[in-house]
Parts: structure tokens; C-alpha cells; sequence
């Protein structure tokens, strides 16, 4: 990197959840960091997800993924929803998704993904600790909670495989769960509990993270919007502004989530993302509203969060891929109010405080990309985490900063950009 003696230039585009969390450990690091948001920070998948610190999963490729979708086609309100469409680009994503979806890619991603996320708890219990950052986090744990025979049978093979991995899940009948929370449904036949896992509230968390970024001198700009990487003679030079402003720099970091795509049409690297819509209704707790949950809860059949966040019980989830949109589909917002309730025989009709929608990032093999972009000096992206950015993000961000500063990051090798080309 050029800047040598000297603090390097880096500007960061995209103001969610990764974006800040690259500038953070940029700063912290000695960097000269910029970082631009074409909106607010937070408008995108950052301040609506479930707020859940939530490693060592499988990721969403898994056997059977895909014709579930296919069969569900006909059902807006599945939890996992493809809207039937021509779309050439998102049917050449699926097809490659596919060739992911075999036992062997999920063996995989967990020898890549569960270390990360041991990695990613501990770096949120350090920063949350040295920064003071106020979020309402709980390192309590949560349950996935089942109805079905079908959906405990396969709760309990995710926890198998998670607990080869050296996470503790531990299994639940449905006595003991309701024993735990009170509020659960007496239908429920059982679950597990997953010690090593947080929430917070992930506005909050992002606000105060943002804060820390400018005490370390990282300069924010929102309502900012970058129209091109500037690439000269094989490097990135810095950005141009949709005004016409250039801001030179010696590293550009892409945190754009579904986005990426557009700022890296120049570079010849394919970046295969399709962005996935979530959902969440935030309804406050009391007589005709939410139950006051000890812990947050997913519903394992409809994978709905319901994750308490002071006042209010967030219902958050859905995979949604419609393409790129922010349309609020009624049945999509029903679907977790209806599973919640038969989960929450306590929930009242008492109308929602907030109802979203926000893209996520969905890689093509179920693992972010993140690192140096093959061929292009100085240019880095960060995107595909999927439903893992809040728990990734602090982790992302560290690897960034330390593959950007010199120190490299040998973690970073499996979430190559290249690894597509």
C-alpha cells in the first residue's frame, strides 16, 4: 500500500453493521479512515435484524435447501420464499447455490465458520467492555423452540453437528423449556438451549460503535452516495461522489451488502450476492401486547426470532429473495405474527411499534467475502455474511483492518473474493 511512513488513507463505503465496524478497527489501527453512507447509518439488514450474537451455525446451504424453496414457491408466507419471476441472474445464483447444498460443503463452512464465531463472541465481550458501548447486550443464550416431531428431529441434528464444533447446545423436552420460559405454548415438545450466544439491540449497537469510530478519528459522512471506485494503473486511487467529488485515498473498502455488485462492475471479479429480505414487528411488552420473555426465543418450524429488546419483543426472520426492494409484503409480516402466537399463547393483538424490511447479503456458498480484491491494488470488500452480520461483524472488521495495516489476517484465506473467479 502506498502512504508508507505515513497513515494510510482508507475510505469505507457503506455506513451497516460491517462498514463501521471495518472503520472502527481501521482508526483504532492507525488508519486515516473515511467512511461514507449513501443513507444513514444503519438503513439497510443493520438496524432492523434480530439483534442476535449467534455463531457456530450451519450455514444456509444445506441438503434439500433448494427444493424446499422450489415447493414452496406457491406459498409467500414460507420462511424461506423465492418469488417466481424471470430473473436470469438470480436462477444462475440459485443453480450455483445448489451445488453447495451437499453434507460435505456444510462440513466445510463449520470448520471455517466455528472458529470465527468463538473468535467473533469473544471480540464483542472486548469491545463492548473497553468502549462502554450501551446496547441492552445479554450474553444469555437462546432457545430454539420446536412444535413439530420434523422440526425437533432437526434441531437436534444441528445441535450434533454444532457440538462437534466445541459449541455446548444443550437439549430441552418441553417441561423443562416451558419450566425456563413460561410464556411458551404447551404444545411444545422441546428444543435446545445455545449458551454461547448474545443479543442486543443492533441501532443502539451501531450508534455507539459509530461514536467510538469518531473518538479514533475516523471521519463519517452520511447521504453520501459513491457512484465508482477511481482505479488507476491497476490500484484503487479512491472514490468518485454522485456530485463529482473525488476523495483520493490509498485503500477503498467495499461494505456495501447487496450492492457490491454495481461498485465492482470495473474490476472484472464476480461477486455472487443475491440480497435476502428480512422482517421484523416490534410489538411492546404488556397485557394485550408481547410476553415478557426471560430469553430470546427462535421458532424453529417458521425461523422466527423473538428476541426481547427493553419495552418491545423484536419478531424478526424470513428469507425472502425478490431482488432488490424494500416492498413490505402483508403476508410476510403475518407469517411471524401467527407462528408467534402459537408459540406465545400470551401475545395479544395490540398493534405493532415498528414493522421493517431490509436486504441482506446472501453469498452464492454460504460464506462471506471478504479480503483484497485479485488484480486491483488496494481495493478490499466485505459482504455475503447472509444473517451472520451483526455476529460477524466486529470479527470482519479485525480482519480488514489487520490484512489493510500490514499485520495480515491468516483467517481471511477460505473468504477469498477470488475464490469465485
Amino acid at each position: 500500500m502506498s502512504g508508507v511512513g505515513s497513515a494510510p488513507r482508507v475510505v469505507v463505503v457503506g455506513g451497516g453493521v460491517i462498514g463501521v465496524c471495518c472503520a472502527y478497527y481501521l482508526a483504532r489501527g492507525g488508519a486515516v479512515v473515511t467512511l461514507l453512507e449513501r443513507e444513514r447509518l444503519g438503513a439497510g439488514a443493520s438496524s432492523g435484524n434480530a439483534g442476535t450474537v449467534s455463531a457456530g451455525h450451519p450455514p444456509l446451504n444445506r441438503p434439500g435447501r433448494i427444493r424446499q424453496a422450489v415447493l414452496d414457491m406457491v406459498n409467500p408466507a414460507s420462511p424461506l420464499y423465492v418469488k417466481p419471476r424471470w430473473d436470469p441472474a438470480l436462477w444462475r445464483w440459485l443453480l450455483g447455490f445448489a451445488r453447495y447444498c451437499t453434507d460435505v460443503h456444510v462440513e466445510y463452512c463449520m470448520g471455517v465458520m466455528a472458529p470465527l464465531g468463538k473468535d467473533a463472541l469473544a471480540l464483542f465481550d472486548q469491545l463492548i467492555g473497553e468502549e462502554g458501548i450501551e446496547c441492552g447486550y445479554r450474553a444469555d443464550g437462546y432457545y430454539d423452540v420446536c412444535r413439530t416431531e420434523r422440526g425437533l428431529s432437526g434441531a437436534l441434528h444441528e445441535a450434533s453437528i454444532i457440538r462437534r464444533h466445541g459449541y455446548h447446545p444443550e437439549e430441552l423436552d418441553g417441561d423443562e423449556l416451558r419450566h425456563r420460559e413460561p410464556a411458551l405454548a404447551d404444545d411444545i415438545l422441546g428444543g435446545v438451549f445455545y449458551p454461547d450466544a448474545a443479543t442486543l439491540e443492533p441501532l443502539r449497537f451501531l450508534e455507539r460503535l459509530a461514536e467510538a469510530a469518531r473518538r479514533h478519528g475516523a471521519v463519517i459522512r452520511e447521504e453520501v452516495d459513491v457512484a465508482a471506485v477511481r482505479i488507476t494503473s491497476g490500484r484503487a486511487a479512491g472514490v468518485t461522489l454522485a456530485g463529482g467529488e473525488a476523495l483520493a485515498a490509498d485503500a477503498v473498502v467495499l461494505a456495501t451488502g447487496p450492492y457490491s455488485k454495481g461498485l465492482m462492475a470495473n474490476t472484472g471479479i464476480r461477486i455472487p450476492v443475491q440480497p435476502g429480505k428480512g422482517y421484523h414487528r416490534d410489538v411492546e411488552v404488556g397485557p394485550n401486547g408481547a410476553p415478557r420473555l426471560r430469553v430470546a426465543c427462535v421458532l424453529n418450524e417458521s425461523s422466527v426470532f423473538c428476541t426481547p429488546m427493553g419495552t418491545t419483543v423484536r419478531f424478526a426472520g424470513t428469507m425472502e429473495f425478490s431482488g432488490e426492494n424494500r416492498v413490505m409484503r402483508a403476508a410476510r409480516l403475518d407469517q411471524m405474527t401467527t407462528a408467534a402466537g402459537h408459540a406465545f399463547p400470551g401475545l395479544g393483538s395490540a398493534r405493532p411499534v415498528s414493522e421493517w424490511c431490509g436486504l441482506r447479503p446472501v453469498s452464492m456458498d454460504g460464506l462471506p467475502i471478504v479480503g483484497p480484491i485479485p488484480g486491483v491494488d488496494g481495493l478490499h470488500v466485505a459482504t455475503g455474511h447472509g444473517m451472520l452480520g451483526l455476529t460477524l461483524g466486529p470479527v470482519t472488521g479485525a480482519m480488514v483492518a489487520g490484512g489493510l495495516l500490514g499485520q495480515g489476517d491468516a483467517r481471511l484465506a477460505p473468504l477469498a473474493p477470488g475464490r469465485f473467479a
